[in-house]
């Protein structure tokens, strides 16, 4: 049977196998016709070797050239959306309208035209001038990149095409990317867009590469290899952290997005306020997607009494009334129903019907979950056990005082919410709350669910650990995600002809540079 060729150093080419897989279609649990090889270490070793003399040949061109071919790519991507949009939903289950088509896709060609105008302009590398010491350093291109990118979203995330992979190649690096093995037909796709537009505006052929899958053994070794720069993982948190152990073995940067459970704090006020639209929201926002976006709401927490049980019986409405939408994979469904076990061996009480999944399609059934406070913090590790899917757990505090010991015992998240009253009668409440909340999330919101996660400058999609390997750094928001994937240049006295374009005194890039103190565009 036809098996997939890779990507490796501008050339398609039949894989060295060490085995094959085979994906399927969620929606109807059916195989998809092509099988796709797992590489072995030699297609590995080519494509580091072609990735590190790549990223050679990129700091000799302009970072205009990297700015052409990211506009290029989107445009390529947007000519051929309604076939990408059908092979991904093909693979995904996801609908083509609205989310790929209409959301998804947009939202990634968007992506790599902001981190072009980042590539062109060049003030992300933070170019700082001491004059009277002669002192010059900026932020350059840290080596071959390996991303690799998530189930759940396969285009705006995806290795080939996604945050990490424009942030990556703005700033002046090859990339590698390993297609998930839930829709590689998409990657592939993506693949052969991303090689077109590097041809076409004369990039290295090596800039972009692509695996479809590795042993376990040959991925660690790829991420600890002396010619990898740096890596990105957005996945499971077991996954997640063995590479990161592969990486720190070695001391290369690694960038993780793993676990979180997005905590949602509803506070009296609010909700004796509006506790039926609250409920409305909420489903609303848990079970879109079917629950599959890593900021999902997945632990409410109430004060307990006659307001929250009518939110509760809105919400267990609502769940069981709304359709069951299909999952990602049948990986994604097991963890699912390993998930909401453990949430309940760990005291949980399922709520809502449990029989209305489809067993056609990859499916499990709207699940909402309660449990007290008091069983929350007897055993805090198992519940906030993530379920990835279309389940949230809702906890009964009986005080301020219980929320916050509630709050205390929670790992890093990505996304934290408080809702309150709107005529501030909660702000007590509130202010002993929000200092535990923001020390366990990376973004704080009010009053708003944390679903979408806009392609902001000031956007930060990251937290404390283990919502992320590192709670300084974001997956979204351009310029500041091409910094991870940087090195800190210094020039100390060297000589005005050997420096960087951005750190010579002309400033012929134009960009933004601190000069003794002050920020300029201005020649010294």
């Amino acid at each position: 049977m036809y098996s997939a060729p890779v990507l490796i150093a501008g050339e398609w080419r039949q894989a060295a196998e060490s085995g094959r897989f085979q994906p399927a279609n969620p929606s109807t649990r059916a195989p998809i016709e092509h099988q796709y090889p797992v590489s072995s270490w030699s297609d590995c070793d080519a494509a580091l070797d072609a990735a590190e003399q790549a990223a050679q040949e990129l700091k000799s061109l302009p970072a205009q050239a990297r700015a052409r071919f990211l506009e290029r790519f989107a445009e390529l991507i947007e000519a051929e959306a309604e076939s990408i949009c059908a092979r991904a939903h093909e693979e995904t289950g996801l609908p083509v309208k609205p989310r790929l088509l209409e959301v998804e896709l947009p939202r990634t060609t968007n992506q790599l035209r902001q981190a072009a105008s980042a590539a062109a302009d060049g003030s992300w590398a933070r170019a700082t001038i001491d004059t009277a010491a002669n002192i010059r350093s900026l932020h350059g291109p840290i080596g071959p990149v390996i991303v690799f990118g998530p189930n759940n979203f396969p285009l705006a995330f995806n290795g080939l095409a996604g945050g990490d992979f424009a942030a990556a190649v703005a700033a002046g690096n090859p990339v590698i990317a390993k297609a998930h093995s839930a829709h590689p037909g998409t990657c592939l796709m993506l693949a052969k867009l991303a090689l077109q537009a590097i041809k076409e505006t004369g990039l290295p052929l090596a800039t972009v590469q692509m695996l479809y899958a590795t042993s376990r053994a040959d991925g660690l070794k790829m991420v600890g290899d002396s010619r990898t720069g740096a890596a990105a993982f957005t996945g499971s948190r077991a996954a997640g952290l063995a590479l990161k152990q592969a990486a720190d073995a070695v001391g290369t940067p690694i960038y993780l997005e793993l676990s979180s459970i997005n905590p949602v704090v509803v506070l009296p006020g609010a909700l004796r306020e509006r506790g039926n639209e609250l409920a409305e929201e909420f489903t609303s926002s848990c079970l879109m997607g079917t629950g599959q976006f890593c900021t999902n709401p997945g632990l409410v927490i109430l004060p307990a009494g006659k307001d929250a049980e009518q939110f509760v019986n809105l919400c267990v409405e609502r769940f069981n009334s709304s359709p069951v939408g299909t999952l990602l994979s049948a990986g994604v469904e097991t963890n699912l129903s390993r998930a909401v076990e453990e949430l309940q061996t760990a005291g949980a009480t399922c709520l809502t019907d449990n029989t209305t999944a489809d067993p056609t399609r990859v499916s499990r059934p709207n699940t909402l979950l309660r449990v007290t406070g008091q069983g929350f913090l007897q055993q805090p590790e198992r519940c906030q056990t993530e379920a990835f899917g279309n389940t949230a757990l809702i906890v009964e505090s009986d005080s301020i005082d219980e929320t916050r010991q509630i709050l205390g015992a929670l790992e890093g998240n990505l996304t934290g919410c408080i809702y309150s009253a709107r005529d501030d009668s909660d702000d007590s409440d509130y202010n002993q709350i929000e200092p535990v909340m923001r020390t366990k999330v990376g973004r704080l919101l009010n009053d708003k669910m944390p679903t979408g996660v806009a392609v902001s400058p000031a956007m930060n999609h990251g937290g404390p650990f283990p919502a992320s390997g590192h709670p300084g750094f974001t997956a979204v928001g351009i310029p500041a995600s091409l910094i991870r994937f940087s090195k800190l240049d210094c020039y100390d006295n060297v000589r005005a002809h050997r420096l960087p374009p951005a750190l010579q005194d002309e400033n012929p890039t134009g960009a933004w540079r601190l000069v003794d103190g002050e920020w300029t565009k201005a020649p010294l």
